[in-house]
C-alpha cells in the first residue's frame, strides 16, 4: 500500500493523511466519514436497477456473463450541510444476495457497512488499486468543483465466504480533505476574431474582437510554501507570471501545479490565461483580490489586445477600446502584446452573451506555430501601419453586422462577417502569411456547413461558428489535416470568467 500511495503521489501531488485512510482503509468509510467531518453521513441514490453482467462484469466477480449483477451508484453526504463527501459506484450479482440484504441493498439510502453490520454479515475488503483522475470531467458538478479538478477514485472487493460479494468503486475530489489551503483557478481560452485599427491616424491603435470559450481551459492550483516551486506544463512561462505577480503585489512563496494546459502560440490566447491564472491564484492564495487589469498589468499581458484580459475577467464577445497613440502616449509605435510590457489593458467597451446554441469548432492542425516573439515584432513593423479604407471597411463590419448579430442570435449574419474579416486590415496580413493549409481549413469547414470560419490571432488554429450539427465540419477538418495531423475542438462560448476556489 505504501508503494501504491507513494505512486499515487508522484502523479498527482501530496496527500493528506484523511486522504490516505480514506484511501487505504479496510473498514466502514461511512464511520471514518463521520468522524472526520463531525457530522452523520446520508446516502442519496442516484442509481439503482438490475443488469446483465458484461465479460468485464463477469470476471470481477466471479459470476457467468449475463448472471443479474444489481447496479447501484450513491452520493455519501454529509447530513449537516448536504456536501457529497464521496461518490459510489457498486456491483453485487443477485444470486449471492441474501433476500433481507438485498431488499436493503435495492430499496434504502443506507451505506452498505450499515447493512452489512445489521446483517452481521461477516466479511473482509480486498483493496484492488488506486487511480488519480485527470479531471472531473461530468463529476464537477455532483461534487461542486471545477471540471478540470483532479479525482482520487479507489477500487476494492467486499469478499464473503472467499467470492465477491460487492465490487465498488469510490471517488472524490484530490482538493477535499486536504490539511492545507490551496486555490484553484481555471480560466477559458479565447478566438481572437481581428485587431481593429492598426492604421492609427485617429490617434488610437490596436483594440480588439474576440470570444471567450469553455474549451480548451487551464487549471492551476496553488499553495503556499517556503520558496517558489512550479510543476506541469509550461513551467517557464508560469514561473516568470509568478516571479512578476510576487514582485508587484509583494507576495510570499508558493508550491505551484499546472494541472491542465493547452497549447501556446496557437492563436488560443494560452500564454495570456496562463499568466493570468498564475497571477490570480497567488493573489488570492495571500488574501488579496485585484482587478484583473492590475494582474494583466503585473504579469506583462494586454499591451496590444485586451480580449484575453476580458476573457478571463468576464467573457463572453468582446470588443476593446485599444489604446490612445501618438508622441507621449500609450503606445508611440506598433507592437504586439509581448513587446508591449508596462502598457496596460485596453478598456473594455462592449461585452455581450453568446447565444449557447453557437458550437465554435477549433482546428489545430500540426503545422509551424503562429508568429511570437522577434518574429511577431518584426511582422507589425514591417505591414503597419495598415490601409485606412480597410480599417474602415473592417469597423463597419463589426458595428454594422457583426455585433447586431450577437445581440439579436442572427448566426448568418455573424458568419458573413467573420468571412469578409479574413479579408480586411491587419486580419488580412495575419492570413496572408500563414501555411496554405490554414486557408484550406476554413474553406472546407465553410463547405462542410459553417456559416464562418476565420483564423484566430496569429494561427494556426482556424475556427468555424455553425448552430446545427457540427459532424460533417469537424469530418472535413480532419480530413484537410490527414497529412500533417491535427486535432479539431468541438465547444461553445464561455460568458462568465474564469473560476476560482479557495479549498
Amino acid at each position: 500500500m505504501d508503494e501504491e500511495i507513494a505512486r499515487l503521489e508522484e502523479a498527482v501531488g501530496r496527500l493528506s493523511p484523511v486522504q490516505k485512510m480514506l484511501l487505504g482503509t479496510d473498514g466502514s468509510v461511512t464511520c471514518l466519514l463521520e468522524v472526520v467531518t463531525g457530522s452523520p453521513v446520508e446516502i442519496e441514490t442516484l442509481a439503482q436497477r438490475v443488469v446483465a453482467a458484461d465479460e468485464r462484469t463477469a470476471r470481477e466477480l466471479e459470476i457467468e456473463p449475463g448472471d443479474e449483477v444489481n447496479y447501484r451508484v450513491v452520493k455519501l453526504k454529509s447530513s449537516a450541510s448536504g456536501e457529497t463527501l464521496i461518490h459510489a459506484t457498486s456491483l453485487a450479482p443477485i444470486k449471492r444476495l441474501e433476500d433481507r440484504f438485498k431488499t436493503d441493498l435495492m430499496r434504502a439510502d443506507t451505506p452498505i457497512g450499515t447493512i452489512l453490520k445489521k446483517h452481521r454479515i461477516e466479511s473482509r475488503r480486498d483493496l484492488l488499486r488506486f487511480r488519480a483522475l485527470k479531471d472531473a470531467a461530468e463529476m464537477g458538478g455532483i461534487f461542486d468543483v471545477l471540471s478540470k479538478e483532479p479525482l482520487l477514485s479507489r477500487d476494492y472487493k467486499i469478499i464473503r465466504h472467499g467470492r465477491p460479494l460487492m465490487a465498488i468503486t469510490e471517488t472524490f475530489p484530490y482538493h477535499k480533505f486536504q490539511d492545507r489551503d490551496r486555490v484553484v483557478v481555471q480560466t477559458p481560452s479565447r478566438i481572437h476574431i481581428t485587431l481593429t485599427d492598426l492604421a492609427g491616424d485617429l490617434g488610437r491603435v490596436d483594440g480588439g474582437v474576440g470570444i471567450a470559450l469553455e474549451e480548451p481551459s487551464i487549471l492551476v492550483e496553488a499553495e503556499r510554501g517556503e520558496a517558489l516551486t512550479v510543476r506541469g506544463d509550461n513551467v517557464d512561462r508560469a514561473r516568470a507570471a509568478a516571479l512578476a505577480a510576487m514582485d508587484r503585489f509583494d507576495l510570499g512563496g508558493a508550491d505551484i501545479r499546472i494541472r491542465s494546459c493547452y497549447q501556446q502560440h496557437v492563436g488560443l490566447g494560452g500564454g495570456t490565461q496562463l499568466a493570468m491564472a498564475v497571477g490570480k491564484a497567488l493573489c488570492e492564495l495571500y488574501g488579496l483580490s485585484p482587478p484583473a487589469r492590475e494582474i494583466a498589468k503585473a504579469v506583462g499581458r494586454g499591451g496590444t489586445s485586451g480580449i484575453g484580459v476580458a476573457a478571463f475577467e468576464g467573457g463572453g464577445f468582446i470588443v476593446d477600446g485599444g489604446h490612445s497613440f501618438g508622441p507621449g502616449k500609450e503606445k508611440e509605435d506598433y507592437r504586439p502584446s509581448s513587446a508591449s510590457t508596462g502598457v496596460a489593458p485596453p478598456p473594455v467597451i462592449m461585452r455581450a452573451e453568446v447565444p449557447r446554441d453557437w458550437w465554435f469548432l477549433l482546428a489545430v492542425p500540426n503545422i509551424p506555430k503562429g508568429a511570437h516573439g522577434t518574429h511577431e515584432a518584426d511582422v507589425f513593423e514591417t505591414f503597419c501601419p495598415v490601409p485606412r479604407e480597410e480599417v474602415s471597411e473592417l469597423c463597419r463590419e463589426i458595428l454594422v453586422r457583426m455585433v447586431p448579430s450577437v445581440l439579436t442570435g442572427e448566426i448568418e449574419g455573424f458568419g458573413k462577417a467573420i468571412n469578409r474579416i479574413q479579408e480586411l486590415g491587419f486580419k488580412r496580413v495575419e492570413v496572408e502569411l500563414q501555411h496554405p493549409l490554414v486557408r484550406r481549413l476554413m474553406e472546407v469547414m465553410r463547405e462542410a456547413g459553417a456559416v464562418g470560419a476565420g483564423l484566430s490571432s496569429f494561427g494556426p488554429t482556424v475556427y468555424a461558428v455553425a448552430d446545427s450539427s457540427t459532424r460533417e465540419i469537424e469530418a472535413a477538418a480532419m480530413a484537410a489535416m490527414e497529412d500533417v495531423g491535427g486535432e479539431v475542438v468541438v465547444t461553445r462560448s464561455r460568458n462568465l470568467g474564469a473560476e476560482t476556489r479557495i479549498c
